[in-house]
């Protein structure tokens, strides 16, 4: 055993929870610790002296350190923790699979750093099997809640309280601006703007000469670097005042300024407004125009982890609108529908979550079987549909799921007829196939046609069997952990390291949650609804649901800040993209997803995967 080196501190300086930790806790972590080559003959010698904290660098083990069933644990991975956690003296039984090399920090060292609170929950969540951190509660605006520090973008304009009336109005002419910050030793100590010199020296004829203190704004009103654009707005309409200084935390340095006409910049590029935009587009040369916006703005806007959580949503929702708008063209060129009918979304748009590569997946539901002449209107309906919607960038569905394909035209005694087949006969080929139709939502048209199918299928959809197909093929598709906890990286990928977080992970929580959803007779699409919705007694607790959203809001981040910082439309995040604790937690996503595919066997198929 050697004395643990400066390679150590510089490894545990970049590995979750440590990297949390300042060079003088990690120093004092390390005093005393021990590297292991943990071998057959090691393993006696550490079942006798098992006090102290082990980080596993390379290897592979079989380990037992509580109450709870042996784990097999490889690169990155802790044991001994649970002994601190639980305050117990648990013995620790060792299987080598590969020796390796393994870090052992002393119990004193390790007790002084779980007084840390980020150290704390971190294991505290190692040993519960859950997220490192409660992912739902961090979701905000695209440009609202941005802290002004990244809003404000130009240094403020100021001058001093002696400065004339007339250099004052100069400076504001030379660097194009509306208002002038007064400073007195580097403080703010008044504001002057336009208006002011309209009402306050021309209207009153007062002399250029004078100082600008003379008609200057005292003491205004402003607001620290550290507040958000929402609270900048919610100040400006309190006090009706268009201009606000932007300011140092806990002092009063300028350091920007905030004004009506930025936040009408701000709103004109926002999102939101992109979609109301839209909504008033009158051709489709205009709606593909406007839609290709959105690419562009979620790469400029979208930062940070909560503007990644409505990304989706509003996605789906600009998808519908162009829906909508689609429709109504073809129907001013060629007159009335002949009949009622409802454009249902699925898949990734039915749930809104749809991302920068998410393609369409539609269908048309009739509300009886159609005529020639009437299947003739259809058709050509859905094909200006699908192809506009092609030009607005969401690309045609490879797999050819999309109301232009006449078999996804149907009445709904038809779609029923089609539901009680799948049931009949649910093959692992046809469960693939049609697995996506479970996901629905009503897009357009009538949406009193769209309820009368789901109450039609809903008994369908319920039945015994059909669940267990159901749950039988969302367990034959594999985690990507290996036996000993290691990550199994897509074959053939351009990146060594990569995993498709899509087909590995997100398709495994949405198709738990459906599964759960179907059984409950929930009708809501959108897996976040369903695991909110979802009944106890249907076997998954508010707790594992709780989880499995945790899980699903991490998973889609991941997805979107690939998508955008790499500027692809794939879904096949490396890991060497995330950070030390990200790898620590896609790990324990993985295994809780794992766990919630077993207890959905148990539950609808008796076990029998």
């Amino acid at each position: 055993m050697a004395e643990i080196a400066q390679q150590v501190t510089d490894f545990l300086s970049v590995s979750a929870p440590f990297d949390t930790l300042s060079e003088n806790e990690i120093a004092a972590l390390i005093k005393g610790a021990e590297l292991l080559y943990l071998n057959e003959e090691c393993v006696a010698e550490l079942t006798h002296n098992v006090t102290g904290l082990y980080l596993i660098q390379n290897g592979q083990y079989s380990v037992v350190d509580s109450n709870e069933p042996a784990r097999h644990l490889s690169d990155g991975d802790f044991f001994g923790y649970p002994a601190f956690l639980d305050s117990t003296e648990y013995p620790i039984n060792i299987k080598v699979d590969r020796p390796g090399l393994v870090y052992r920090f002393a119990r004193d060292a390790f007790t002084a750093a779980l007084d840390k609170e980020s150290v704390r929950h971190f294991f505290a969540a190692l040993q519960s099997n859950s997220l490192q951190h409660q992912m739902l509660e961090d979701s905000n605006s695209m440009w609202l809640y941005k802290p002004l520090r990244d809003v404000v973008s130009k240094a403020p304009v100021s001058i001093s309280k002696e400065t004339t009336i007339r250099d004052a109005a100069v400076k504001m002419t030379e660097h194009r601006v509306s208002s002038l910050l007064i400073t007195e030793q580097e403080e703010l100590v008044g504001i002057v703007t336009d208006r002011d010199l309209r009402s306050r020296v021309v209207a009153e004829a007062m002399p250029y000469g004078h100082a600008v203190s003379t008609v200057m704004t005292s003491s205004p009103s402003s607001i620290s670097e550290k507040k958000t654009m929402f609270d900048a707005m919610a100040l400006m309409t309190e006090k009706n005042i268009h201009h606000l200084p932007v300011v140092k935390a806990n002092s009063q340095l300028p350091v920007g300024m905030v004004t009506a006409s930025d936040i009408v910049r701000l709103q004109r590029s926002n999102v939101l407004f992109i979609i109301g935009e839209l909504a008033k587009a009158e051709s489709l040369y205009t709606l593909a125009r406007l839609s290709w916006q959105l690419p562009h703005y979620f790469s400029a806007h979208a930062k940070r982890v909560g503007d990644f959580d409505i990304a989706g949503k509003i996605l789906s929702q600009a998808t519908d609108t162009m829906t909508r708008k689609l429709i109504g063209f073809f129907q001013e060129a060629n007159g009335k529908a002949p009949m009622l009918f409802a454009w249902l979304v699925y898949g990734s748009q039915a749930r809104e979550d749809q991302t920068m590569g998410s393609d369409q997946d539609n269908a048309l539901l009739l509300a009886s079987e159609p005529t020639p002449e009437q299947a003739d209107y259809f058709k050509a309906m859905s094909e200006y549909v699908c192809n506009g919607l092609a030009k607005c960038g969401i690309k045609l569905c490879d797999g050819n799921i999309m109301a232009s394909n006449p078999e996804l035209r149907l009445s709904i005694n038809s779609a029923v007829h089609e539901a009680a087949r799948w049931v009949k006969e649910p093959t692992s080929d046809a469960i693939m196939h049609f697995n996506i139709f479970l996901d629905a939502r009503c897009a357009a048209g009538d949406t009193s046609l769209f309820k009368q199918l789901q109450e039609k299928r809903a008994p369908l959809l319920k039945q015994s069997m059909f669940l267990a197909a159901l749950a039988r093929h969302t367990n034959s598709i594999a985690v990507p952990l290996s036996v000993f906890q290691k990550f199994v990286f897509e074959k053939g990928a351009a990146q060594k390291d990569a995993i498709d977080i899509k087909v590995r992970a997100v398709a495994l929580v949405n198709n738990v949650a459906r599964v759960y959803a179907l059984a409950s007779g929930i009708s809501e699409p959108a897996t976040l609804a369903r695991l909110k919705a979802i009944d106890p007694s249907s076997g998954l607790s508010k707790k594992d649901a709780k989880n499995l959203a945790d899980i699903w809001v991490f998973l889609n981040r991941l997805r979107w800040r690939h998508q955008l910082s790499q500027n692809v439309t794939d879904n096949l995040v490396s890991i060497s993209e995330l950070s030390s604790i990200e790898k620590h937690q896609l790990k324990a996503a993985f295994k809780a997803i794992d766990r919630a595919k077993q207890a959905m066997v148990m539950r609808f198929s008796g076990g029998m995967g």
